[in-house]
């Protein structure tokens, strides 16, 4: 197990993780430019898409379909989980306090990316034998660039990391967090958990979209509302340390402090690789969910999910580091304390003992619904792939096979099978939406010019009839049929 693990951390993800931090930042830096920092300037646009109602307008009914919100928490069930608690420590453990520096900077440069991917992927979105959307970069790889053998490749790698192997590493946090807090660590008690966390997970997984998006709208706003309101006590609790704790962060990603065991070379990297796992920006996942919300115009939905990068990084993340760095001091570039159990050690530090089993409580509850969420993003590439019933029935159980597996994993073997299958899937889908970008731009275009012209955006595909492919955007989704007063508006301005 060594062996394996010293290989595919060490000599296949030290290739990747040369080479996609770079990409990153680039198709990030370049995405920002296009569109004049939409991940800033739209930000109070981002507020309004969140909230909006599938139905559009009073006259019309529900034409199926999920809201802005519940897609947005699907696609945050599965950035809100282990990497936000395990993750960021890990990060901070190995890399030094400069990692969480580069998990800032890689959720704001990342926001445009999100906002290009999510925006295709709504774009390309079609709908499944029920009658729901779906969609995601298997789909604008084979309908924008008619790269279907690359859309295959994807799809595979998709279903294969959110299916099995990060449902694995979720499950595998559950067990190191109940484990300390009940300082046990037998195969007796990861046989219980394993069996508690599969059984849950049966039970949502053939309920189908409806109800994975019913869970994730009670189970992450609550808990990660939970978090928030811990990492602040802790702040409070610590204010007069919180000036130099900033200071210790900047100084140390840039190079102006030095802290023994961590480089500035080993924060850019930990913070870059966890900063992805987290908030997933250009990798290709939240896409999935961004397809499946209906909304009047593609735009919007790639603003919910540029917003769901700041919830995760910014927020949350920050909570984990605040909450880490706040408590006892670490000894920084070695592993020998990992993930969850670091936060624990460091919130008991800062509250008491009972701050143990409070993180055993979150993590549980984060990862469970990350375990959904991640399902779900691989079903819909599952779909891509086949509409066989049997295959899904087949994936479905490999799913839970792999959530039971992941109690009895290595921990450092997971965690590096992630970061690979993380980074790979960040390169194929780069290479696509680099050349796709120029459609996004359109796309904000029309939705810019809709708003200053005093209306509620609405796409209809013969807007910009040189797209090709565009099956979801006739005009009969009731959602993008204007009200009558934009009517108004729109017959006036034109």
């Amino acid at each position: 197990m060594d062996k394996a693990t010293e290989f595919v951390d060490g000599t296949v993800n030290g290739f990747i993780w040369n080479l996609v931090p770079w990409l990153l930042i680039a198709a990030g830096a370049y995405f920002g430019l296009r569109t004049l920092l939409v991940q800033v300037r739209l930000f109070p646009a981002m507020l309004r898409a969140v909230t909006e109602s599938p139905k559009g307008h009073d006259e019309d009914e529900d034409f199926g379909g999920i809201s802005a919100f519940k897609a947005f928490t699907i696609s945050a069930a599965s950035r809100v989980g282990t990497g936000n608690i395990a993750g960021v420590a890990l990060a901070i453990s190995v890399g030094g306090p400069g990692a969480v520096f580069w998990m800032w900077m890689i959720a704001i440069i990342g926001g445009a990316t999100s906002f290009v991917e999510s925006t295709l992927a709504q774009l390309w979105k079609t709908r499944d034998d029920n009658g729901n959307y779906l969609g995601g970069p298997a789909y604008y790889m084979t309908r924008g660039l008619g790269w279907k053998p690359l859309a295959v490749v994807f799809a595979v790698a998709l279903t294969f990391t959110y299916g099995f192997v990060y449902n694995a590493i979720q499950t595998n946090s559950i067990v190191e967090a109940v484990g300390g807090s009940l300082n046990n660590d037998s195969n007796a008690l990861k046989l219980a958990v394993a069996v508690i966390i599969a059984a849950l997970t049966a039970a949502i997984i053939f309920g189908g979209v409806t109800r994975i998006a019913n869970a994730t709208q009670i189970i992450v706003p609550f808990m990660a509302g939970a978090y928030i309101l811990i990492g602040v006590l802790v702040i409070v609790l610590n204010i007069r340390e919180v000036p130099g704790m900033i200071e210790h962060i900047v100084g140390h990603a840039l190079g102006l402090q030095q802290v023994s065991g961590a480089t500035l070379g080993m924060a850019f990297m930990w913070g870059m690789r966890r900063g992805l796992f987290s908030n997933e920006a250009g990798q290709g996942s939240a896409p999935n969910a961004a397809a499946t919300a209906t909304v009047s115009h593609p735009v919007k939905q790639g603003l919910v999910q540029t917003l769901g990068v700041y919830f995760d990084t910014l927020v949350v993340c920050s909570i984990t580091a605040f909450i880490v760095l706040l408590g006892p001091e670490v000894a920084y570039g070695k592993e020998d304390i990992q993930g969850a159990s670091l936060t624990q050690t460091a919130l008991a530090d800062s509250v008491g003992a009972w701050g143990t089993h409070f993180i055993t409580f979150i993590l549980f509850f984060l990862a469970f619904s990350s375990v959904i969420g991640n399902y779900y993003l691989a079903q819909a590439n599952v779909e891509y792939l086949s509409r066989s019933k049997a295959v899904m029935v087949v994936f479905r159980l490999g799913v839970i096979g792999f959530v039971f597996f992941g109690a009895f994993g290595s921990v450092p073997l997971v965690w590096a099978l992630g970061d690979t299958m993380a980074g790979t899937m960040a390169t194929i889908n780069i290479i696509a939406i680099v050349p796709l970008g120029g459609v996004a731009i359109k796309l904000l275009k029309n939705f810019n010019e809709q708003r200053r012209s005093g209306m509620d955006p609405v796409f209809h595909r013969d807007m910009l009839p040189e797209l090709k492919n565009v099956e979801a955007w006739d005009g009969s989704d009731p959602v993008t049929r204007r009200s009558r007063e934009d009517r108004i508006k729109e017959k006036n301005h034109g």
